[in-house]
């Protein structure tokens, strides 16, 4: 859902972001190991995409005090090196997966997909509420049967109020799960993307906003 890419050579992570938000995530982008540490620290990110050879702090120890806090933060180690005593090293500083520079765009997708199933906040392939079927792994919505074509933001929204299980998810949530650090909060971004949810749902209208707490389907 949310994750951090972490990665010195500048225009490979702003690739590798802009596909990962095509895809469906909410993405941040830093360039050395003392910027990904603030990150981590700052927000909740399911994955990071970590780069083994970051500048100021190496990219093992971004791992080694990830690990080291508890976090719950899946991640995927990537590296110029990989031999097999690489990646058996990589693996054994706490990282959960590991791929190869170059690697193919659609496995670097899959795998922080498989990262995300596998984090503290499992989510079933399937999700479905009030007639509202939404599945995680085709990335397919519908309701009643009728497909909806949802753009990725409004997708990654839907799943949230899904997973709440008729939970109210406040705005301040869906900002920090679905949208990347450079959302301002006083744009009115989630109203927005609330109101164009609504709209493609239909009626009988199934969001509801609880005034002062945030939405709840």
């Amino acid at each position: 859902m949310r994750v951090l890419v972490a990665e010195d050579e500048e225009i490979l992570a702003e690739l590798v972001a802009t596909g990962l938000r095509r895809a469906g995530f909410a993405v941040d982008t830093v360039y050395s190991g003392d910027a990904a540490l603030a990150y981590l620290g700052l927000h909740d990110y399911d994955v990071v995409v970590l780069d083994r050879d970051l500048p100021r702090v190496h990219g093992d120890d971004v791992a080694r005090g990830l690990v080291a806090s508890g976090s719950r933060t899946r991640i995927l180690m990537l590296t110029a090196a990989g031999s097999m005593e690489d990646r058996v090293a990589g693996l054994d500083l706490g990282a959960d997966d590991y791929l190869g520079k170059p690697f193919e765009f659609p496995e670097l997708v899959s795998r922080v997909r498989a990262l995300r199933r596998r984090s503290a906040r499992p989510v079933p392939p399937q999700l479905e509420r009030h007639g509202v079927r939404l599945d995680t792994v085709r990335r397919t919505v519908s309701r009643d049967g009728r497909e909806l074509d949802l753009s990725p933001k409004e997708f990654s929204v839907l799943q949230l109020l899904l997973e709440a299980d008729g939970g109210t998810v406040s705005a301040e949530e869906l900002l920090e799960r679905a949208w990347d650090a450079n959302a301002d909060p006083f744009t009115g971004a989630v109203r927005v993307c609330m109101s164009k949810l609504r709209g493609k749902l239909g009626e009988p209208a199934l969001i509801r906003t609880v005034q002062g707490v945030g939405y709840a389907l």
